[in-house]
């Protein structure tokens, strides 16, 4: 059953929540696990297909666009800009939309990010409430800025 962790952020930052993003992916990428970050919008991906370069000095995280997906995937990490998962290698999927993705029980490991925003806070408390009354495991993690 996938394990799936809410990490709440204690502010309200699109930029906070996004880096967040880049360095768990960066964190679970050094642990040998495929990772398939879910935007909340096209313009988000494209920003964290940026950001995925420069969030850190001393990191580099290769990574791809689903659209640019091919055959093997070699990229420890894509961005799921539309056309929904490729393949099937996937361990961690990170989930910034706002939506409970219909595809995330295919994943040992869901991470739900979801900051200070009320609107993106009031739907974490909606995809929790989800998974909870489905009978899986949650855990919360705070996280300060």
């Amino acid at each position: 059953m996938t394990e799936i962790d809410f990490y709440i952020l204690d502010r309200a930052s699109d930029e906070f929540r996004l880096t967040f993003a880049c360095r768990l992916a960066d964190k679970a990428a050094d642990r040998g696990l495929a990772v398939l970050i879910r935007p909340s919008s096209p313009v988000e991906a494209k920003t964290l297909d940026e950001l995925l370069w420069t969030f850190s000095q001393g990191s580099f995280l290769p990574h791809r666009l689903a659209s640019d997906a091919r055959e093997p995937l070699l990229e420890p990490v894509v961005i799921d800009d539309g056309p929904g998962p490729v393949g099937d290698r996937w361990d961690l999927l990170i989930n910034l939309a706002s939506d409970v993705p219909e595809y995330f029980s295919r994943y040992a490991r869901l991470a739900e990010i979801v900051d200070g925003d009320a609107s993106r806070r009031a739907q974490g408390r909606e995809r929790y409430r989800f998974y909870r009354d489905r009978g899986y495991s949650l855990k919360t993690h705070q996280i300060r800025a």
